[in-house]
């Protein structure tokens, strides 16, 4: 262990390093996101669908790495708070697609000041932030091909 000590303590960790900078975003984003009535999950899902509007469900989760267990009842509240709207998809009614709202549409733009707040909270460069998001995500990466799991 990098302390000398055989027994590892929580903060020798690497997943609790990840699990407490994930929990400590989340919390950064929570008072910028009260504003407009969002969670930080379902910031994810307009993320998603600013980048494609009309995914399907299933696409939607393939995304975010959440199930449908998951991502069907954040829909929903997000459908009732005016955000999305569901609907059968006519050539497959098997499949649900998921379409934005003038309310979010509206809200794509404001969602720069978010990222910019953030980054400014962050402390962090450019290029620093980048390079960690791409070594994080190759982490990932790396995980998934271990456990045989779909990237």
């Amino acid at each position: 262990m990098p302390d000398g000590n055989p027994t590892p303590t929580l903060n020798d960790q690497l997943c609790f390093a990840l699990y407490s900078t994930a929990h400590a975003v989340t919390r950064a984003y929570k008072p910028l996101l009260d504003e407009y009535g969002l969670t930080y999950p379902q910031y994810l899902v307009l993320l998603v669908l600013w980048e494609q509007d009309g995914m399907s469900v299933k696409d939607i989760g393939d995304r975010l790495f959440l199930d449908s267990g998951t991502l069907t009842p954040l829909l929903k509240r997000m459908e009732a708070a005016g955000f999305v709207k569901r609907s059968r998809d006519p050539e497959d009614e098997r499949q649900l697609r998921v379409n934005l709202t003038a309310k979010a549409h509206d809200l794509r733009a404001k969602s720069q000041e978010i990222a910019y707040k953030l980054f400014c909270d962050f402390g962090r460069s450019l290029p620093e932030l980048v390079a960690l998001r791409e070594d994080l995500t190759n982490l990932r990466g790396e995980l998934q091909k271990s456990q045989n799991q779909p990237e």
